[in-house]
């Protein structure tokens, strides 16, 4: 059954001639928060339902996404199976040992893969390091959504704030919170745009545990304090690390070679893959219906 997103029909941006597509920057600087898996299944989603989509690697050196890719070309071939791919555009580090060169050199190479999925794509999905680049800090600037995954234990609050004195309350805000904070008032003054800027949790247990409860009060809190809307999060499950060796997503499952049994626990994620897209509140999918 196809699940409306929103009751307000809007025109499909592809139909809006001169648009900029959307940039969503999966970003914080805490490896491990599960940032290029969720990239690619947002990339896939928006695929499904018929966006043109870019995508851009900026983790110069671990590049899981590009990995993830390149799993996805071989599998598909060994399966003589068509998957869809986005447009994906890499961008090397600044070689110069001279620091304003080299920011010259990845502004310049940020700028040029910017403007190559501009003229072709409706969404633009940016998988950022896990550390404080450059390049991360440029592609925060330029985003026009900033989607922060952090697992759903007290441990990833520093990501967020620093709660040492006074705990939530009082919680003062995290280098990588800063950071977001100035990208957002930079680009009020430079384009007059805003920044939405959402926090979703990951890895969510299935229990109701008392320390559930009390992340997503502290959350609550700490939306307030920061500026950030919240998302409902991806449970912890074993199907996630299944899928990267073949390049798979929840959305491939059905496909034809896929050896891995559908399941109601992957109906289940799928829904929650839908929910994130609701949050989202993208335009260009305003009206539409999911087909997946």
């Amino acid at each position: 059954m196809q699940t409306p997103l929103n009751e307000d029909s809007v025109e499909n941006n592809k139909s809006m001639g001169g648009r900029d597509a959307h940039v969503i920057v999966v970003g914080n600087e805490k490896g491990g928060a599960g940032k290029s898996t969720i990239a690619v299944h947002l990339a896939v989603a928006l695929m499904r339902m018929g966006q043109r989509v870019g995508a851009i690697d900026l983790d110069t050196r671990q590049r899981t996404f590009t990995r993830y890719m390149e799993n996805r070309t071989v599998w598909a071939e060994a399966q003589s199976q068509s998957l869809l791919m986005p447009t994906l555009t890499q961008i090397t580090a600044g070689q110069s040992r001279n620091l304003d060169q080299r920011e010259e050199e990845e502004t310049q190479n940020w700028q040029n893969a910017l403007a190559m999925l501009n003229a072709d794509c409706d969404f633009i999905i940016v998988d950022a390091p896990g550390s404080d680049t450059y390049l991360s800090r440029l592609a925060h600037g330029a985003a026009d959504t900033i989607l922060t995954p952090i697992n759903d234990s007290f441990v990833d609050f520093d990501l967020l704030a620093n709660t040492t004195k006074g705990g939530i309350a009082q919680a003062r805000p995290s280098l990588y919170s800063e950071m977001v904070w100035e990208a957002r008032k930079r680009k009020a003054v430079v384009s007059r745009k805003s920044i939405d800027w959402v926090v979703m949790r990951n890895r969510m247990s299935m229990l109701n545990a008392r320390n559930k409860q009390r992340v997503g009060e502290s959350l609550n809190i700490l939306s307030n304090r920061l500026g950030f809307r919240q998302a409902p999060g991806f449970g912890e499950r074993v199907i996630y690390r299944e899928l990267f060796p073949n390049g798979l997503t929840l959305l491939d499952l059905t496909e034809k070679g896929s050896a891995i049994q559908f399941s109601m626990s992957h109906v289940a994620a799928r829904q929650e893959l839908r929910d994130l897209l609701i949050v989202l509140k993208l335009d260009a999918l305003q009206g539409a219906s999911f087909t997946f």
